[in-house]
């Protein structure tokens, strides 16, 4: 039995209470200031190749910047195992609190860790181990935090409240959007540099420490607790999870090839790659990105709100079925302008929305409490670390071959296979939730 007392919920309500609200508040803030660490090195990561890699061959270090990236994503599954069964096991609070410390000692690693030139190899090893912490970490954060906000909610507002678990991304991607923007355009390349995207690196620590403070001060959920008190908790959630749920595990696989893909191409990566391939400068492309940004945040509740009334499965289509046909164009339009950027950024964001909007809720409608947060998290981490963690890594080597006019196919494909998991998959709006 968990020692907390849980949150009070309405059995299937249609509304939220007020300990509901101030449940869902304070995960997403928490949720919100450990992602800052993570989408910094997406957005700081031609300056960290020129920091901790040799600079003879700047393309050969960007490469080694995104491969460790990549790397970092390996952990996720990892990190999903481990602590999705902890989340199960323990509650999702004690989860969430252990997550975000690992992402926030990690960013202060990666913030004061010297560069190669001055003690040479130890950096990018550092580097790579600060990474795998990440990594390690945020493969737990989706599964905890999202079983954490959908079960504060009842049955008609299960997909606004799990919403706010990607508001919170969304919302840490901004921030270190802002802060790239705000260093980037303020300070010179040399400043920039030497100590610029460090400060950067500090504050996203600095965040992660109220975060955590945030998640020591909540209660665990009432389905939780329920599991606990009917004693359905199970020694181990992974085995539970793969035996018991088959299909729900390789669903949500599939839910997620498409939305990662999409996500860390339009949301995180593609500032840096206009500026490789149209030569924009980068603090322009930041500025694209956060303006678009602040939009994909302010409408995703709304977006959630479609999917309770309307259900999970026609928002997930029209996601899906968007990029299938428009792939194409958004990504040949490209030609380095800011308003053609930002057109291309803001089309992109607005199809995403039908899929993030959805995934916290329709991976969560898939299992019972005592798997759930397990459930979530490793088949999604795997289709993360595949699809999304590759993302940056493969557009920049398909840039560098004279390949970029491949990237199109690939984002169609994934789309048109999402595509036919989401026709085939049951609607799960009205789901009664353990």
């Amino acid at each position: 039995m968990t020692t907390s007392s849980p949150v009070s919920l309405e059995p299937q309500g249609t509304g939220l209470t007020p300990q509901q609200r101030k449940a869902i508040i304070a995960g997403t803030i928490g949720n919100t200031v450990e992602w800052v660490d993570w989408a910094l090195y997406s957005i700081f990561a031609k300056i960290i190749a020129d920091v901790f890699f040799p600079s003879s061959n700047g393309a050969a270090a960007l490469l080694s910047t995104l491969a460790v990236f990549a790397i970092g994503f390996v952990m996720r599954p990892v990190g999903a195992a481990v602590l999705g069964a902890y989340a199960d096991r323990h509650g999702r609070k004690k989860g969430l609190t252990l997550t975000i410390g690992l992402m926030a000692g990690a960013g202060f690693v990666i913030a004061l860790t010297p560069g190669y030139a001055t003690i040479g190899i130890a950096a990018p090893i550092i580097l790579l181990v600060a990474r795998l912490t990440q990594g390690f970490s945020a493969g737990g954060e989706f599964g905890s935090s999202s079983a954490f906000l959908v079960e504060n909610a009842g049955r008609g507002r299960r997909a606004f409240a799990g919403s706010w678990q990607q508001v919170s991304v969304g919302g840490g991607v901004l921030i270190a959007s802002l802060l790239g923007t705000l260093f980037t355009s303020v300070l010179s390349d040399s400043a920039l540099h030497s100590w610029g995207w460090r400060v950067a690196f500090g504050i996203g620590g600095l965040l992660g420490l109220i975060g955590l403070w945030l998640r020591v001060t909540v209660e665990d959920t009432e389905s939780f607790a329920r599991a606990q008190h009917e004693q359905r908790a199970k020694k181990n959630p992974l085995k539970a999870m793969i035996v018991e749920h088959p299909r729900a595990a390789l669903r949500v696989a599939g839910i997620t090839i498409a939305g990662t893909l999409t996500y860390y191409i339009w949301v995180n990566y593609l500032p840096t790659y206009a500026n490789l391939t149209t030569g924009i400068p980068l603090n322009q492309a930041l500025l694209s990105q956060t303006l678009c940004l602040v939009v994909f945040i302010v409408l995703l509740p709304f977006a959630g709100l479609l999917s309770d009334r309307f259900g999970r499965r026609p928002t997930m289509i029209a996601f899906a079925g968007g990029f299938v046909v428009l792939a194409w164009p958004l990504l040949h339009l490209l030609d380095g302008g800011f308003w053609n950027l930002f057109v291309i950024q803001l089309v992109g964001m607005l199809l995403i929305l039908g899929y993030s909007a959805n995934c916290a809720v329709i991976m969560a409608e898939q299992f019972p409490a005592e798997v759930r947060a397990t459930g979530i998290a490793l088949p999604y981490a795997l289709a993360v670390a595949l699809f999304g963690g590759t993302a940056p890594y493969l557009i920049t080597w398909l840039n560098d071959v004279g390949l970029r006019d491949m990237l199109w196919l690939y984002v169609s494909v994934a789309a048109l296979v999402s595509l036919v998991v989401y026709f085939l998959m049951p609607e799960t709006k009205d789901k009664e939730f353990s």
